[in-house]
């Protein structure tokens, strides 16, 4: 699995998804001009942007694992503190933040719980801390579709819905073992509009994240055969991609 790729390409990829995803986490976090925030595992900045327009670039800060995210989101978001780092070393010291979130990340996460502690204690005492994952288990996320097709052409790869978080409750259950309060869930469902199906399609192909890695596995005629199959039960376009994602929140307890 790769997330080492150009901005450009992961957009494609995901960021007709996850921008809207990203619009829908401000909300619900409460996202209030004159707090500084903190998006952690930012990517080429989805939810960093929305942060930017509700706040401003110089109170909101970013991190990100991978360089090329790291380079796309300096780039489009002059202005904000993006740093290269893992959630579960933040770099920050305790009560920085009025508001932290992680939108698609907390399955990613070597250890999911320390990412969240982290995440709290940068938070200050009784400010939201909020994450979303797609519904990964329940075959609700944008690349349902073909994971569906790769049962049937690749049965022997793995899918993603063992990962953390990614099934109904357990981001919920991520937030209560990471110590925070009041925590709640909550679901958020995205519907994009595909004008063909090789706009839909061609994304796919750039090996980015799991499904990317599991389709250039493929020898190019089981390649072809997923296409095709895919295509078949989508159509020619245009068509919608309904995606659900879990949401969590939980206040930051204090430090005392």
């Amino acid at each position: 699995m790769t997330f080492e790729v150009a901005g450009e390409l992961y957009d494609r990829f995901m960021g007709r998804y996850s921008h809207p995803l990203a619009a829908r986490l401000t909300d619900w976090l409460e996202v209030t001009p004159g707090q500084r925030a903190l998006d952690v595992g930012c990517g080429p900045g989805a939810w960093t942007e929305q942060l930017v327009a509700r706040l401003g670039a110089d109170h909101v800060s970013a991190i990100e694992p991978s360089a090329p995210f790291v380079e796309a989101c300096r780039s489009r978001l002059p202005g904000v503190d993006v740093q290269q780092g893992a959630a579960a070393t933040l770099p920050w010291g305790d009560g920085e933040f009025d508001v932290v979130g992680a939108s698609l990340v907390v399955h990613f996460m070597p250890d999911p719980q320390a990412g969240i502690v982290e995440m709290a204690r940068v938070a200050k005492p009784g400010s939201w801390v909020g994450a979303t994952v797609w519904d990964l288990a329940g075959r609700r996320e944008p690349m349902w579709p073909i994971w569906s097709a790769l049962d049937e052409v690749a049965p022997e790869q793995p899918g993603e819905g063992t990962l953390p978080g990614a099934s109904a409750g357990q981001l919920v259950e991520i937030f209560e073992r990471a110590g925070l309060r009041d925590v709640e869930g909550t679901e958020m469902a995205v519907t994009i509009t595909h004008p063909t199906f090789e706009e839909w399609w061609e994304p796919y192909l750039g090996g980015v994240g799991p499904v990317g890695v599991a389709i250039a596995a493929l020898e190019p005629a089981r390649r072809e055969q997923l296409r095709a199959i895919c295509r078949e039960r989508l159509g020619a376009g245009p068509f919608d991609i309904m995606s659900v994602a879990f949401a969590a929140r939980g206040r930051a307890p204090s430090t005392a």
